[in-house]
C-alpha cells in the first residue's frame, strides 16, 4: 500500500477514498516502453550515428510526430507535462466537487480551479475587476506616484527597476532583497535592438497588438499610447545587460547599504518604492546589473508621467487577460501565443486552470499528487542512483589532469556535501491564510500573488529554510541550488522515459542518470563552481585552476556558438555554457556510474545493442523535441539551454566512449579529433 506523506485526517472522506483507491503499486511488472525501456522504433537508421546522432536515435519520431495545435514545442518533457496536468486535473476536479471545510487546502484548490473555469462569470463582470487598478494608474500625477504603483505587490506591474527576495549568495543563512532591471514586454533586449531577420516585423506586430488591446479596454488614445510604449521599452532595452553577462554570479552580486543604493542612482525614489513594496525597513540590498541602475533611474525620472501611465495600463491588462473578457484574453494570446511563438490554438481552459492553480497553490495540489501518483519505491531507487553518480563524479574529479590537488580536495568536499531532494518536500507549505473564493477568479489571483510576496518578505531577518523546494512535485523538471548546494528532483520527472524501475539499467543511467549528473554538474559549471561546499560565493579555486577551467569551457562555448538552428540566429555558447557543461559532465559521469553499478559483471547485449549503445540512445531520446520556428527563436535568444538536437549532438562528439560504441569515423560530420574534444569533468 502506498504510504501517504501527510496525515489522512487532513483530507475529506470522499477525497481520501478517491486517492487511496487509485494508489499504484510500488513496482511495475514490465517497462513502460518497449521490452526494456528503449523506443527502438523511434530512430532513423538510414542516418549514420556519426553524422547526426539526434536523428539516428529520433528521426522516425521527428518525421511522424505532429506538433499539437496548442503547443509551441513537443518533446519528452512536454508529453510528461501533459500527463502531469491530466493527473492534476483529476485531483482538481475531485476537489472542486468535494464538500471540504472552507479553510482546508482541498477546498482552496477546488475553489481556485473552479473560479478560473467559470468563464461565464468572468465574461459577465467584464472589465469591472480591473477598474480599481486602472483607476490607481489614472490617478498618478508624479514620478513618485509611478514608483509606488510599480512597487505595489497587489498590482504585479512590470518596472525598469525591480525588487525580489532571494538567498544571499555570500551568506546562505539569510535572505536578501535583490534589485535588478526589468520592464520589457518582449522576451529579450534583442527584439528591440536587432533589425535583421524578423525582429522589425515583430516590433510592429507588438505595437499593433498594444493598440488593439487598449482599444478593446476603452483606454484613451490607443494608437499614440502603443507607439509611446514601444519607444519607452526600446529605451529600457538599450540599458539592459545582455543575457550572457547576467549569468555572471560575481558581477551580479553587489551588496549595497540603503544609503549606498540611493547614492548609486539618486534619480529613483528608493524610499517610496521600497515602502510601497512593503520593504521600508530594509537596511541593505544586493544589486544585480550595477551599471544599469543609474541610467534606468534617469530614464525613469525623465519619462513623462503620461507615458508611464500608458505603459502601466497596457501591462496591467495584459497580465490579467486570462481573468478578463474573452476578447481581451484572445488578443493577448494572439500576440504572445500565436505571433510571438507560432502557437495556432490557445490551450483549452481546463489546462490553463490547472496551470493557474499550480502557480497559486502548487504544494497543496502537489500534496495530493504525491499521494496518488508517486510510488515510494521510486524515491529509494533514485537515492541509490544519486549515490552512484556522486561516486562517479568523485572518481572523475580525482582523475582530471588540469586541476591541482588542493582544489580537487575542496571540490571533493563540495560533492560530498550535495544534498539530494527526491519527489516532494518533507514539510508542506501552509496556505491557510490565503483567501480563495469560488466566485472571484480575478481577486483570487491578486490575493495569491500578494500572499506569496508577503510570505517572501516575511522571511527577511529569519533563518533560511533549507527544507523548502523551488518546484512543486508535479513539475517535470529538476534543479541545482548553489546556495544550499542541493540537487532537487520532483516526482513528476521520475517517470518513463526518464526513470522506470522496471527498465534496463543502461536506459535508466542514460536518461535520469544523465539528468542527475547534469544537476550535479551545475555545482561545477562556470557559475555554480563559484560557490563552495557551504554554498558561499567565494574564490575557492587556485588562479591556475581557474585559468585552465576557463580555457576548457571557452572551447566548449566556441563549439556551441557555431551551431545555427535558424538562418541567421546562432546558439550563444556563452549564454548556454552552464547548461552545456552540465550536459557534458552529466553524461560522462552517468556512463561511469553505469559501469560502477555493473560491478565486475559485463553489460548484457539486448536485441543486438551493447550496454553503452543503449545508454547513449536512451539519453538521446529524452532530448527529442519539435519546435515551431518562432518559439525556437525565443529559446535561442533568451534561454540558457541549447536546443534539443545540440544537447545530443553537441555532447556526444566530445565523449570518447560514444565513438567506440557507434564506430564513428573521421569522415563522419560529428567527428572531432581527440585533441579537439573537450573533457571537463
Amino acid at each position: 500500500m502506498l504510504r501517504l506523506p501527510f496525515p489522512a485526517r487532513q483530507l475529506t472522506g470522499a477525497l481520501l477514498a478517491l486517492l487511496v483507491g487509485a494508489a499504484v503499486s510500488a513496482s511495475a511488472p514490465h517497462p513502460a516502453i518497449g521490452r526494456y525501456g528503449l523506443d527502438l522504433a523511434a530512430g532513423d537508421h538510414s542516418v549514420r550515428p556519426g553524422d547526426d546522432f539526434f536523428h539516428y536515435a529520433n528521426g522516425r519520431w521527428l518525421a511522424e510526430t505532429t506538433l499539437p495545435a496548442d503547443r509551441t514545442s513537443w518533446s519528452t518533457f512536454a508529453r510528461l507535462r501533459e500527463e502531469s496536468d491530466a493527473q492534476a486535473h483529476e485531483i482538481l476536479e475531485a476537489a472542486a466537487a468535494a464538500t471540504a471545510p472552507v479553510a482546508s487546502a482541498e477546498r482552496k484548490i477546488g475553489d481556485y480551479y473552479a473560479g478560473f473555469l467559470d468563464v461565464a462569470a468572468i465574461e459577465a463582470r467584464g472589465l469591472e475587476p480591473a477598474r480599481a487598478g486602472l483607476a490607481l494608474i489614472d490617478a498618478a500625477t508624479s514620478a513618485e506616484d509611478v514608483a509606488r504603483l510599480m512597487a505595489r505587490p497587489d498590482l504585479e506591474l512590470p518596472a525598469p527597476i525591480d525588487f525580489s527576495i532571494s538567498l544571499d549568495r555570500k551568506n546562505p543563512d539569510r535572505y536578501v532583497v535583490q534589485v535588478s532591471h526589468g520592464g520589457l514586454g518582449l522576451p529579450d533586449r534583442d527584439y528591440y535592438l536587432r533589425d535583421d531577420g524578423q525582429f522589425a516585423t515583430v516590433r510592429e506586430q507588438y505595437r499593433a497588438h498594444i493598440e488593439r488591446l487598449l482599444t478593446l479596454a476603452g483606454q484613451p488614445q490607443p494608437a499614440t499610447s502603443a507607439q509611446t510604449i514601444l519607444a519607452l521599452e526600446t529605451a529600457i532595452a538599450k540599458l539592459h545587460w545582455p543575457r550572457a553577462e547576467r549569468r555572471d554570479r560575481d558581477r551580479t552580486y553587489n551588496a549595497r547599504s540603503r544609503a549606498e543604493l540611493v547614492a548609486l542612482a539618486p534619480a529613483f525614489p528608493w524610499d517610496i518604492a521600497l515602502g510601497a513594496a512593503e520593504l521600508g525597513g530594509v537596511a541593505d540590498v544586493v544589486v544585480s546589473e550595477l551599471t544599469a541602475m543609474a541610467p534606468l533611474a534617469e530614464l525613469y525620472r525623465s519619462t513623462p508621467v503620461g507615458s508611464w501611465q500608458s505603459y502601466l495600463r497596457y501591462h496591467y491588462l495584459r497580465r490579467h487577460a486570462a481573468l478578463l473578457p474573452a476578447a481581451v484574453d484572445a488578443e493577448v494570446f494572439d500576440f504572445y501565443g500565436h505571433t510571438l511563438n507560432g502557437q495556432p490554438q490557445q490551450r483549452v481552459r481546463w489546462k490553463r486552470a490547472v496551470e493557474a492553480t499550480n502557480r497559486a497553490l502548487g504544494e497543496a495540489v502537489g500534496q495530493l499528487y504525491v499521494a496518488r501518483f508517486f510510488p515510494a519505491a521510486s524515491k529509494a531507487a533514485m537515492l541509490a542512483l544519486v549515490e552512484n553518480l556522486r561516486h562517479a563524479y568523485a572518481q572523475r574529479i580525482r582523475a582530471v589532469p588540469w586541476m591541482s590537488a588542493e582544489t580537487k580536495a575542496a571540490a571533493a568536499e563540495k560533492l560530498a556535501s550535495f544534498r539530494p531532494k527526491i519527489g516532494y518536500p518533507d514539510r508542506w507549505r501552509d496556505y491557510s491564510a490565503l483567501d480563495v473564493r469560488r466566485d472571484d477568479a480575478f481577486g483570487n489571483a491578486t490575493r495569491a500573488g500578494l500572499f506569496e510576496w508577503r510570505r517572501e518578505v516575511g522571511r527577511l531577518g529569519k533563518p533560511t529554510d533549507r527544507d523548502e523546494w523551488s518546484m512543486t512535485p508535479q513539475t517535470v523538471n529538476a534543479y541545482y541550488n548553489p546556495t544550499f548546494n542541493e540537487i532537487v528532483f520532483p516526482a513528476a520527472i521520475l517517470r518513463p522515459p526518464f526513470f522506470d524501475p522496471a527498465a534496463d539499467s543502461a536506459v535508466n543511467y542514460g536518461a535520469i542518470g544523465a539528468v542527475i549528473g547534469h544537476e550535479m554538474g551545475h555545482g561545477f559549471d562556470d557559475q555554480g563552481a563559484k560557490s563552495d561546499a557551504h554554498g558561499v560565493l567565494r574564490a575557492w579555486w587556485s588562479e591556475r585552476d581557474v585559468t585552465a577551467f576557463q580555457q576548457l569551457t571557452g572551447r566548449l562555448a566556441d563549439q556551441y556558438s557555431a551551431f545555427e538552428p535558424l538562418a541567421g540566429i546562432k546558439v550563444n555558447g556563452r549564454l548556454t555554457l552552464g547548461e552545456n557543461i552540465g550536459d557534458l559532465g552529466g553524461i560522462e559521469a552517468a556512463l561511469e556510474a553505469y559501469h560502477i553499478s555493473l560491478g565486475k559483471r559485463a553489460a548484457p547485449a539486448l536485441e543486438g545493442l551493447s550496454g553503452e549503445q543503449r545508454f547513449f540512445l536512451a539519453n538521446a531520446q529524452v532530448w527529442r523535441v519539435l519546435w515551431r520556428d518562432e518559439a525556437l527563436r525565443n529559446l535561442i535568444l533568451s534561454d540558457p539551454h541549447s536546443p534539443g538536437q545540440y544537447r545530443v549532438n553537441g555532447v556526444v562528439r566530445n565523449v570518447d566512449a560514444w565513438y567506440a560504441a557507434f564506430d564513428v569515423k573521421p569522415t563522419d560530420r560529428l567527428y572531432l579529433p581527440p585533441a579537439e574534444r573537450v573533457h571537463i569533468w
